[in-house]
């Protein structure tokens, strides 16, 4: 396994750590339907909704750590993939935004998602 001795920045590895843990908090708001005070609506499609919104999260951090071009590009559509995912469940109402706190906290975590996303290009160059 080349990718496992390939050195990595120390940035990179923060981030990839930072996104499987909040890919992982983010599939067990999922399914509790609260975590830190921010919550989703009840119900099965917003349990399975923010779960795989977690995965995809978690998966694009797994995948940046293969420090592959291909895998970086797929980790960023995964990305992406997970704010229209954030954005959707907005507008659908399985993340209420019936508070400011609640409203911050999606806002907060979706520029989160995003920074992630132009982080990893902003390092392109550190993929083979």
């Amino acid at each position: 396994m080349n990718f496992v001795k390939r050195s990595r920045p120390r940035g990179i590895i923060v981030v990839v750590f930072l996104m499987i843990l909040f890919g992982l908090a983010e599939v067990v708001t999922g399914f509790t339907h609260q975590f830190f005070g921010v919550t989703t609506a009840n119900g099965a499609t917003s349990a399975y909704a923010g779960a795989l919104i977690g995965v995809l999260y978690a998966a694009a951090g797994l995948l940046v750590l293969i420090m592959r071009k291909w895998a970086a590009t797929l980790a960023i559509v995964c990305l992406a993939a997970d704010v229209v995912g954030r954005v959707a469940m907005v507008f659908t109402g399985l993340y209420p935004v019936d508070s400011p706190a609640q409203t911050f906290a999606i806002i907060t975590g979706t520029a989160i998602v995003v920074a992630f996303a132009i982080y990893i290009l902003s390092k392109w160059r550190a993929f083979e």
